[in-house]
């Protein structure tokens, strides 16, 4: 799928190859998401087992994805949502949400944020909601 940039640029989206996977590991880096990036080769089977997983392109250069999980009938969970700092503010994270939520459009967006991306979700009509979280090793 091809869309129109607030700057009249082209880009496209597409579902995830393996090769893109190197792509999103450096925009991962430079985002400072260490988990992701300590955690390399979990980050990439989570691509691969992934049933929601779309890059941006922008002449042929990955510039952005999406990454979540869903049942395709209530729930839809959005992992990750990361766009390359020079293409923020042009409508790419919009649109890359609205062409998901557009596969699955029977679905509710469940997504966590960071404290510096909240407003943006809460400027976009999304509902802060509560939630818990444990790791297995906390298990023990």
């Amino acid at each position: 799928m091809q869309i129109r940039l607030k700057n009249e640029d082209l880009i496209d989206f597409r579902t995830y190859r393996s090769e893109d996977f190197i792509h999103i590991h450096t925009l991962n880096a430079e985002e400072q998401w260490n988990n992701l990036v300590e955690n390399k080769e979990s980050t990439k089977k989570a691509w691969e087992h992934s049933n929601i997983a779309f890059v941006a392109e922008a002449s042929g250069q990955v510039i952005g994805y999406i990454r979540g999980l869903t049942d395709q009938n209530v729930s839809m969970y959005i992992c990750e949502l990361l766009i390359k700092r020079e293409f923020r503010g042009l409508g790419v994270g919009d649109a890359l949400l609205k062409f998901t939520h557009g596969l699955y459009p029977k679905t509710r967006i469940e997504m966590l944020t960071n404290t510096s991306s909240h407003s943006y979700y809460e400027q976009k009509g999304y509902r802060p909601f509560y939630g818990f979280r444990k790791t297995f090793q906390e298990h023990q």
